[in-house]
């Protein structure tokens, strides 16, 4: 019998012998050297010491702005980590880890090594594994089985990237880890192309008076998160994503040293007048310059998180009167509830009425309930003095809903408050004004809100869970936005998104039987999902390919049908107990992410009664 060839090299390098080529990749040697002068002992199962809570709660609230980037790549991934028994991981820059979402079953099993919240991964810590070696090696990278230093970690297969800011600085890393008996094809493709994603986003703002030039061989490229981006102030390389330096032969390293003169035959004014212009060896490359417009014509203040509104194929007709009737009533400040399933659109919704608002020239501060941690929750939206805690910022903080003065404040996942808080927003809305922690004078507040949930709040008034007098404020008029499911224009909608995605310049043709299987589909995603889907498929494929059946997810390819979920009750008293309860599990349970010890914690009960009450 053939040895397996990653035994062969453990064996050969932890009897001190020459490790033949091509039995591991030369990154996964590298790691396995450093690791052993650190000392690490490859047979060592003991497990890395978390954070405390409070640590983690003030590492984790200083990430928060970098979680709020990531979270449209971190939730498209989801629907692929739950297809494919993996679990969607996010760190800081240290490789502590910030989140995981995905698969509840793998992610049981991979606590057991300690790959959870507030758990440090770097590979001084727990020897060459993905999160770690990338941070190390500064590029993605695949770790699997035992390639793994430590023998606990074998049971992993993991695929990682580090998040590169525009001057080089390393953000933190994405992470896709399964099971490494079923290791995953694709996933270092689909976090390299969402970390891609996150770093273009990047460009977005804060270049303002530069000269922002974005490159590529290929015209079609142009406006993808494939471009290259290169920032010049004063004719000096002053920013770049991954794609620029790659195009021009450079480095991060090489920023705030490189001039245009340096790396460009032509000046400046060639790119704008031809479209294109020539690197010091000859390329050509296409491209053009967007310094002066930006510079020019400043955007109005968005909001802090998430994406920008969706392509109107997420509106049908019914949806668009819905949007209509939201943007009356919020004028006339009635508060509106947005219900509707997980990745139905309910963000999107918001942001599309503060566009069309009599507001949309201010902010529009969008906070969602679900993603803070309990400890920090009331800091972030109340603000607080300087000096109020431990670890509180020397000139305190406003806090969202003084940050949201005079425009729109959106609390998604509202269901996911507190009932401590619920109590402290009651009365903020009611009296128009916010005690930020630490005391001080009340501040007076004036905005427009709206709130999101995927659960019914009703139920959870019933059950005790939330303050009825908060639900009877907030849900002035409700909104119901339909699941993917029950739309009878699917295949309009796929073809929309698929073509607004660049299939057409790219002319990516896709078979009818992959359009077909894209159409039946049930989608318990919703749209996120079948965004993150078609983003997949485009990543992994070529220009000119026709796709077929074997460029879907593995779910989609075996025809998987997910049951009808039940319509929300629209009356009062019609659920048993049981119901309500066995529905607020659940609930808590989908906006967990499947964290089981974190549902628990929210529903006040212990995880061993959450196992026993779902098993039922």
């Amino acid at each position: 019998m053939t040895p397996d060839p990653i035994q062969h090299a453990r064996q050969r390098f932890f009897s001190q012998k020459a490790v033949p080529g091509g039995l591991i990749p030369q990154s996964i040697l590298r790691s396995w050297t450093r690791c052993q002068a650190l000392g690490l002992e490859g047979r060592a199962n003991a497990l890395p010491e978390p954070l405390t809570a409070y640590e983690f709660a003030l590492t984790a609230g200083e990430a928060e702005a970098f979680k709020r980037l990531c979270r449209p790549e971190v939730e498209a991934l989801y629907a692929d980590a739950q297809a494919t028994d993996s679990i969607v991981i996010l760190t800081n820059a240290s490789g502590l880890v910030l989140d995981t979402i995905g698969s509840l079953d793998f992610a049981e099993r991979a606590a057991r090594v300690a790959l959870r919240p507030g758990v440090p991964w770097s590979e001084q810590v727990v020897g060459t594994n993905a999160i770690g070696t990338s941070l190390a090696e500064g590029s993605p990278i695949e770790v699997r089985g035992a390639e793994h230093y430590l023998e606990c970690n074998r049971i992993l297969s993991c695929s990682a990237i580090p998040i590169m800011g525009p001057q080089g600085n390393v953000l933190g890393v994405l992470d896709l880890s399964g099971p490494a008996e079923t290791h995953h094809a694709h996933a270092l493709g689909l976090v390299k192309l969402a970390a891609e994603q996150i770093e273009h986003r990047l460009f977005e703002q804060g270049f303002a008076g530069a000269d922002v030039v974005r490159l590529h061989v290929d015209p079609a490229m142009l406006g993808t998160s494939r471009e290259g981006i290169l920032v010049f102030e004063d004719g000096r390389l002053k920013a770049a994503n991954r794609h620029g330096l790659a195009l021009i032969g450079r480095r991060f390293d090489d920023i705030g040293r490189a001039t245009w003169a340096d790396l460009f035959r032509e000046q400046l004014a060639s790119l704008v007048e031809n479209g294109s212009l020539k690197r010091e060896n000859g390329t050509t490359l296409v491209g053009r310059l967007e310094g002066f417009r930006r510079a020019t014509a400043p955007r109005a203040r968005v909001a802090r998180s998430g994406p920008s509104p969706a392509p109107s194929p997420i509106f049908d007709p019914e949806t668009t009167r819905s949007l209509t009737r939201a943007v009356r009533l919020v004028d006339a400040a009635v508060p509106v509830l947005i219900r509707g399933e997980t990745g139905t659109g309910k963000e999107v919704f918001a942001r599309t009425v503060h566009a069309r608002s009599g507001r949309s020239g201010k902010p529009l501060i969008a906070v969602n309930c679900a993603a803070l941690p309990e400890t920090l929750m009331e800091a972030e939206l109340f603000g607080y003095q300087a000096g109020a805690f431990t670890g509180a910022r020397p000139g305190g903080s406003k806090g969202t809903l003084r940050e949201a003065d005079g425009g729109v404040l959106f609390l998604d996942e509202i269901g996911d408050m507190p009932l401590a808080l619920q109590t402290k927003l009651l009365r903020a809305l009611q009296e128009r004004e916010v005690v930020p922690l630490g005391g001080g004078r009340p501040v007076p507040v004036d905005f427009l809100l709206i709130c999101a949930t995927n659960r019914n709040l009703w139920d959870l008034v019933e059950a005790g869970a939330f303050r009825s007098d908060l639900y009877f404020r907030i849900a002035q008029y409700t909104i119901e936005l339909s699941p993917l499911r029950h739309r009878s224009d699917r295949v309009q909608l796929i073809e929309q998104i698929w073509d607004d995605l660049g299939a057409e310049t790219q002319g990516i043709v896709m078979a009818q039987e992959c359009r077909e299987r894209l159409v039946t589909y049930d989608w318990p995603g919703n749209f996120r999902q079948l965004v993150g889907c078609l983003r997949a498929m485009m990543a992994l494929c070529e220009p000119g390919e026709t796709l077929t059946v074997d460029a879907l997810p593995p779910d989609l390819r075996a025809g998987a049908a997910t049951p009808e979920r039940p319509a929300f009750p629209r009356g009062r008293g019609q659920a048993t107990l049981e119901a309500v309860t066995t529905t607020a599990m659940q609930d808590a349970l989908r906006a967990a992410r499947g964290n089981v010890s974190l549902a628990a914690r929210r529903l006040g009960v212990s995880r061993s009664t959450l196992y026993r009450r779902m098993q039922v």
